[in-house]
């Protein structure tokens, strides 16, 4: 196997669905690895002795081809030497492999009507734009598909791609403690793009970055929203990235980028939808105590952030920078919708609040650890003791040494 190729935990969770009948779709920003994770399983199944087909809606003839319809890819896949009737009636499938399946002009349509009528087709399908698949996609489609997000390299998954073997265990050396600070350095400050990771020099992890800056944020997601206030589309995205951690002050964003609130909500929506940003929002079951609704921004990339707010990637670790890639770490972990954070109308705030099941785990993150647990997460535990008995609280931190078993490395909450 190519060693170009690396296994993503991904793979693992599509593995599980690769005899059901589900239409399987993969989706995420751009350059995060999608073609990859295909390839990585095609070349698996492959050396099962199953026989895939791959198919880039990159490439125009395939994008035709497909666009004419069911019938018309059928009769291409005849043309291959396939024979459709005898595996209609075998327990077999064939593997189909669509890459930008939202090129189509009518995705749902043509998924539809293979998973409803010609199941032994079994199709895995990449997506790039959340936004565009929605906008295509229907709710025919309901109870057909499993969809799966592929975000940047997690801090694991960036081990694996160093070569770097890793087994967490309760205790370590003081020298496999500080290899992994070396790495998770690393992955603050360049982030989780898998091209990035693969790059060995810092000048060339900034051309990387900012080709995707100028081709995925800056033309594709803009041509996709026929963005024509450009020049304050690119000032919003800069200053989102200088606040990547903070609370948003939409009423601050509206009058500096000189957009209306309605517009500055339709480009933040956007950059959710593509995978740039997440808007978090704040955990409460106490409406007295805990009355904000104000989200905090985040960017799902600490160098793609940097390149945005700094223009270079910064040889110095910076709090919002540490901040931001732990909640990376704990969305690929816990899930988008499972990370919130928590603040009181008397100012106590904690940075993360991690719903799994029945349990609460309040996460605090800061560059060095510190002589004692910060008294909110003491408070929050208080507060909520059947919730977070299990889990306790974690201070999370990448320097120093910590005193206390809440006290935790990033690899730890990972």
């Amino acid at each position: 196997m190519s060693q170009s190729l690396i296994r993503r935990h991904v793979i693992d969770d599509l593995s599980h669905y690769l005899n059901t009948d589900d239409v399987l779709i993969l989706h995420g920003a751009r350059q995060v690895g999608k073609t990859s994770c295909l390839m990585y399983l095609k070349q698996e199944l492959e050396l099962s002795g199953i026989t895939v087909h791959y198919f880039d809606l990159e490439d125009s003839r395939y994008l035709a081809l497909l666009d004419k319809g069911v019938d018309e890819f059928l009769l291409h896949l005849a043309e291959l030497g396939l024979n459709t009737e005898k595996l209609r009636n075998s327990d077999q499938k064939l593997f189909i492999m669509i890459d930008e399946i939202q090129y189509l002009q009518n995705p749902t349509s043509f998924l539809k009507l293979i998973a409803d009528h010609h199941r032994y087709l079994k199709l895995i399908v990449s997506g790039s734009s959340s936004f565009e698949m929605k906008s295509k996609f229907r709710d025919s489609l309901v109870g057909r598909t499993i969809s799966y997000e592929l975000f940047p390299l997690s801090f694991k998954e960036f081990l694996t791609f160093k070569g770097v073997e890793f087994q967490p265990g309760p205790k370590m050396t003081d020298l496999r403690v500080d290899q992994l600070t070396t790495l998770y350095l690393q992955y603050c400050l360049y982030g989780g793009y898998p091209k990035i990771v693969l790059t060995a020099d810092i000048s060339t992890k900034e051309k990387y970055l900012q080709q995707i800056i100028d081709t995925y944020i800056r033309k594709d997601i803009r041509e996709l929203a026929q963005i024509k206030e450009i020049t304050k589309f690119n000032l919003l995205i800069e200053i989102l990235a200088s606040q990547s951690g903070n609370l948003l002050n939409l009423t601050e964003l509206s009058n500096t980028c000189q957009l209306s609130l309605e517009t500055i909500n339709r480009y933040l929506f956007l950059l959710e939808q593509t995978y740039i940003i997440k808007l978090v929002r704040p955990f409460s079951r106490n409406l007295r105590a805990e009355l904000t609704k104000t989200p905090k921004v985040f960017f799902y990339d600490t160098g793609l952030m940097q390149m945005l707010w700094l223009k270079s990637l910064s040889k110095n670790l910076l709090g919002s920078v540490f901040e931001t890639s732990i909640f990376s770490e704990l969305v690929k972990k816990y899930g988008q919708n499972f990370v919130k954070y928590w603040r009181t109308t008397d100012k106590q705030e904690i940075d993360f609040i991690v719903q799994d099941r029945d349990k609460l785990i309040p996460i605090e993150a800061k560059i060095q650890f510190p002589y004692t647990i910060p008294a909110q997460l003491n408070s929050f535990a208080e507060k909520y003791p059947q919730e977070t008995k299990q889990s306790g609280v974690k201070l999370v931190a990448i320097k120093g040494q910590p005193i206390d078993d809440s006290m935790v490395y990033p690899w730890v909450i990972t």
